[in-house]
């Protein structure tokens, strides 16, 4: 029988094409018996998504796959050409990127080309439909942006899925697959401590929850316990829904670019939402809430702070227009909705309780003037509501059965409770939960924002920024930050962490497959020669030596090597070391200026015991070929405080100096390395591949992976 093998957590535009194909071929007695196959983890064995197996032995691997089962959907009668065929394997591919921007362009064209068609080739059902309709199913950004219009392409997929309801259903069989990797993933992490043993309040059927980003800025560390949780207790029982909702009602600060920063993030964590929203989707009926408020004696116009500070809510003393009438109140709301000048000196306020303890009880405003064009909506609306406002009506409409908030807000709860219950929409249940804190770190999107915008770093996704990007481009791997995440659990204890830890549980992802490699630093390294060894000699050893997978590498023999000044430095005449890799040598010879090692003659002793020697050093053979010139590159926190207080003056503790550059050499294999790659230096530690060697005259650049507890 044949297989079809998936990895779990590959994307599903990736892995869904061939399972819907597959369905299809055998429909037309194309194609024997599958036995479908799920794989844990992001990849299979050669770093692909999905392998085909046939009876006879044969493999297809990912677009190799598809279009073998091209030319098979090529015999059916009536089938566009296998050449057609093809031109739409690839076509399909555009689809399958998380980022709206990298196939606006096809989408644009692909509403052009359907403009007078049902099928994307000829006038029945065909390879091409099936394949572009599978992309875009299990992309969600695609997916999204399709169901949120009335145009050619949405005809189109609506139609393929009404008419086809056998690949809806096999749909089901990935996605059933990653529930089950989700379940032994949350079981694996309370066996290692975390406790989801939480008090929620009764829900009976599936719950429902939301992440609300909103599109301001890239997600950091703790935005990521938020969407972590929010994923884990969304699918805790069967048919629970996440939805991923953009707050997007601040359009001074928002933009595309963020919104799909944060989709591509998530996906990074390997959490695709089940429902992605947007507030903006929601303005007018939240513009009719607030009439609603306003008709019910329960908000009130006001321009009594705007632009000053509010001391009368401070004093919990009454805004001087409190009293303001419905009428009145209701052609004031009409100002600001024009943009008028006279307009953008109101706001709106919720008429709850001017002298409560609760300053978040005290009147807040919930209506606010913007002139600024939305990036979704245009110039259409010119006032906003606030977040305030908008979380609990969209958690009661959208059918949030569980609002998980870090305990930030806990205060505001009871305002979240108050516009329920004025707007008599059902009550959703609120848990909150601590932030995500660690030493030296500021999580502030306004103080990153401030800092990204100095120059004090590269960019957001700076290895030293905390940042998802910027962790991950520092080394940490994603199973690792799922697993340090949830072991902290839902818990209400409000600590800072240390970074040490969180590095620990990288560690223990990336020793076993790391491979070894040998970088020295270049800064007076010594030129040794070696007795014993007449002429240059290439082998083949283990790129890990408890990991056979992780291949192998060539290291080069040669009567000139180098090594470190420090290392050199050790040595006394005659004594016995060993090369790391090679095997043990005679020191014979020790050249001096000063305090400087300058040249050292080595006499191999092959047949002696690597054991019985102290020092083990690493080396490389000083051909051009062998000596690839690279960077290595240490950080250091940005802040000098483990904890800002909220008096502090961030530049008073912004460490002076945070990066740390040492030139050296490393072996010839690393110019064989895919940018990304994470591997060890021995004797140094943990380094990812920020920038590859491409020839003369450039440098590879190696971030260090922090790993120690």
């Amino acid at each position: 029988m044949a297989t079809l093998k998936y990895s779990s957590k590959a994307p599903l535009a990736v892995v869904y094409p061939s399972l819907v194909l597959a369905v299809f071929l055998q429909r037309n007695n194309l194609l024997d018996e599958l036995q479908l196959q799920c794989r844990e983890g992001a990849r299979l064995s050669g770093d692909s998504a999905f392998k085909l197996t046939l009876v006879d032995g044969t493999t297809f691997s990912d677009s190799s796959a598809l279009l073998y089962f091209a030319e098979l959907a090529s015999e059916i009668p009536g089938s566009p050409s296998l050449a057609t065929l093809e031109e739409w394997v690839t076509r399909s591919g555009t689809f399958a990127t998380p980022n709206f921007q990298a196939f606006r362009k096809a989408f644009e064209e692909l509403n052009l080309h359907l403009l007078l068609r049902s099928h994307l080739v000829g006038y029945n059902l065909t390879f091409a439909d099936l394949i572009l309709w599978a992309t875009i199913r299990g992309n969600h950004i695609a997916l999204s942006s399709i169901r949120k219009t009335e145009n050619n392409v949405a005809r189109w997929y609506n139609y393929i899925e009404a008419s086809n309801p056998w690949a809806t259903a096999s749909f089901s069989s990935v996605n059933s697959a990653s529930m089950k990797e989700r379940n032994a993933a949350r079981a694996a992490a309370s066996a290692a401590g975390a406790s989801f043993e939480i008090d929620l309040p009764e829900i009976t059927g599936p719950i429902v929850t939301r992440f609300p980003p909103e599109p301001s800025g890239y997600l950091h560390i703790g935005h990521a316990k938020a969407a972590l949780l929010n994923d884990y207790f969304a699918h805790l029982k069967p048919d629970g829904k996440l939805i991923c909702r953009f707050d997007d009602t601040n359009p001074s600060n928002e933009r595309m670019e963020f919104q799909d920063a944060i989709l591509h993030d998530l996906n990074l964590m390997n959490i695709v939402p089940d429902k992605i929203t947007y507030s903006s989707d929601y303005f007018l009926p939240m513009y009719e809430y607030a009439l609603q408020l306003i008709k019910d004696g329960k908000a009130f116009a006001d321009d009594s702070e705007l632009g000053k500070g509010d001391e009368d809510r401070k004093n919990r003393l009454p805004s001087k227009r409190r009293d303001l009438g419905i009428e009145e109140t209701l052609a004031r709301f009409e100002e600001m909705k024009s943009g008028s000048e006279e307009g953008r000196r109101w706001a709106l306020r919720a008429r709850i309780a001017y002298d409560s303890p609760n300053g978040t009880l005290r009147d807040p405003v919930i209506y606010r003037c913007n002139l600024q064009p939305h990036h979704r909506t245009g110039t259409e609306w010119k006032i906003y509501p606030t977040y305030d406002f908008c979380a609990p009506i969209l958690d009661s409409i959208e059918g949030v059965t569980l609002a998980l908030r870090t305990n930030e807000y806990r205060d505001r709860n009871v305002q979240y409770e108050w516009i329920q219950e004025a707007l008599k929409l059902r009550t959703v249940p609120i848990w909150d939960f601590s932030r995500l804190n660690f030493i030296r770190t500021l999580l502030s999107k306004r103080k990153l924002t401030r800092i990204v915008n100095e120059g004090r770093v590269w960019g957001w996704d700076d290895p030293r920024m905390p940042t998802i990007r910027g962790i991950i481009r520092r080394g940490v791997v994603v199973p690792a930050l799922r697993e340090f995440i949830l072991k902290q659990g839902p818990s209400r204890n409000i600590v800072n962490l240390e970074w040490g830890t969180f590095w620990a549980t990288n560690r223990k992802y990336i020793d076993a497959t790391a491979p070894r490699h040998t970088a020295l630093e270049s800064l007076m390294a010594v030129p040794c020669t070696v007795q014993g060894q007449a002429e240059p000699e290439t082998v083949l050893k283990p790129k890990h030596g408890k990991n056979p997978e992780a291949g192998m590498k060539q290291v080069i023999y040669s009567k000139n090597i180098i090594l470190e000044q420090a290392d050199a430095k050790s040595f006394v005449a005659d004594e016995e070391i060993t090369l790391m890799n090679w095997g043990n040598a005679y020191v014979r010879g020790i050249a001096r200026d000063n305090d400087t090692v300058t040249g050292l003659d080595l006499e191999l002793h092959l047949a002696g015991d690597v054991k019985t020697t102290k020092k083990k050093v690493t080396w490389l053979a000083s051909s051009e070929s062998n000596l690839v010139p690279v960077d290595l590159v240490s950080f250091d926190y940005l802040i000098t405080k483990d904890k800002l207080e909220k008096q502090d003056e961030i530049e008073r503790f912004l460490t002076p100096v945070t990066e740390f550059r040492t030139q050296g050499f490393a072996d010839c294999n690393v110019t064989d390395l895919p940018q990304g790659s994470i591997i060890q230096f021995e004797r140094k530690g943990f380094y990812k591949l920020d920038e590859s060697y491409n020839g003369k005259g450039t440098r590879a650049v190696f971030f260090e992976i922090p790993s120690k507890a």
